[in-house]
């Protein structure tokens, strides 16, 4: 006797049997991706002139990729930075244009949520166009909402949970959001409220969510107990690259001569040396900083905020060139791999706030605002090379 519902049976019996093992917190199993968005063979980019070019590819292909999330979500925003590096090494008025159109179209103003620290990051864009063109109105409701938060500070627990957790900077990924567009706030109109607020705010969140062993960030304090299977505690990789690109933003804002800045640079070289120690031999962090035999393919939305970071560093002549540069640009060869031939940046992990795993051929816009903001700092850190004295790793 045939049993033609037998061979659907059993492979529905499998399904169930491997849904109860992974557990409920796993994303599907990867599925085989084309050949064609595999990453392609790492050939170093080193010429200045290629890498503008690479970056006009990708910075090309983000612009014109449709979007639906409201112009000032923060995966946008992130993408804007990108842009707006780019367009300090570009040719092209195309994308500076682009970003005056964004301002113009969400008439300068932030993300509706006051206090949330995402909804801040798109004022770091609006503070670079000010920087350009001067003109007030672009300034105008960041300072409105800004003054309304020293008006009205909160101070609510930094345990994240519950709707406090957007009143203050509870997640590591907020250090990157909000501070740089207080900082930059005081740099362009002398007022020193903004920094001081940035200042105790992230001491606050950076004494909180810093683990002094592991030298690494909590993704917040939900993890300060969790581990990973390996028994490892739970690292984010994209949490910790948004820390140091935001130490990146965050120091050329801060005078030389102020008392909190020794201090902060000591924490970002601690931190960076201890981001270069965990650094896979084929240059792209995991999605988990310390169960990379759990996670073993590379991430490039992470890895792209590091190599910003960290070229940023050198740049800046914070961190050691001979010790720094070298895992600034093999991290730079795996993300260059990792763009396609219309420059779409694969690998990137999904939006999320914890390791997972992830289809490969996975896209964001904050993907390639990190990896376009890298780029820019790699454009300087080889070039310095040819012309020593015509680079500074300062950030507008």
């Amino acid at each position: 006797m045939r049993f033609p519902f037998l061979p659907a049976l059993l492979a529905l019996l499998a399904l169930s049997a491997t849904s109860a093992v992974r557990g409920a917190d796993d994303p599907p199993p990867v599925e085989p991706i084309p050949p064609k968005l595999f990453p392609g063979p790492i050939v170093p980019v080193r010429d200045p002139a290629a890498i503008v070019a690479l970056l006009e590819r990708v910075a090309d292909w983000q612009l014109a990729w449709p979007d639906k999330r409201r112009a000032t979500h923060w995966t946008r925003a992130t993408g804007y930075l990108g842009i707006m590096a780019v367009s300090r090494v570009s040719k092209k008025p195309d994308y500076e244009k682009a970003m005056l159109a964004m301002g113009e179209a969400n008439q300068w103003n932030l993300g509706p949520p006051v206090y949330h620290a995402d909804d801040h990051i798109v004022g770091q864009t609006y503070l670079e166009l000010y920087a350009r063109h001067r003109d007030p109105r672009m300034l105008a409701p960041m300072r409105a909402v800004f003054d309304g938060i020293l008006a009205a500070p909160k101070n609510t627990p930094m345990e994240h949970k519950g709707p406090a957790r957007s009143d203050r900077w509870t997640w590591c990924d907020a250090l990157f959001m909000a501070p740089p567009a207080w900082a930059g706030l005081t740099t362009l109109t002398g007022d020193q409220r903004y920094l001081d607020f940035m200042l105790s705010e992230w001491k606050i969140a950076d004494d909180y969510l810093y683990d002094k062993e592991e030298r690494l960030y909590y993704r917040d304090s939900r993890f300060f107990t969790v581990k990973e299977r390996s028994g490892a505690k739970l690292f984010w990789g994209r949490g910790n690259g948004w820390v140091l690109a935001a130490f990146a933003r965050i120091l050329p804002l801060i005078p030389a001569k102020h008392p909190e800045r020794p201090a902060l640079v000591a924490r970002f070289q601690e931190f960076a040396a201890r981001v270069v120690a965990l650094q896979p031999e084929d240059g792209l962090w995991r999605s988990s900083m310390l169960d990379t035999e759990r996670y073993t393919v590379g991430e490039t939305s992470g890895a792209a905020l590091f190599c910003y970071g960290l070229a940023w560093g050198v740049n800046a002549g914070l961190l050691d060139r001979a010790t720094y540069a070298p895992a600034a640009l093999r991290a730079w060869d795996a993300l260059a791999a990792h763009v396609q031939p219309d420059g779409m940046l694969i690998h990137v992990q999904p939006v999320g706030h914890r390791p997972f795993r992830f289809d490969l051929d996975t896209t964001e816009v904050y993907g390639s605002g990190a990896f376009l903001m890298a780029g820019v700092q790699i454009h300087h850190l080889v070039k310095a090379n040819v012309e020593p004295n015509t680079v500074t790793g300062s950030t507008p």
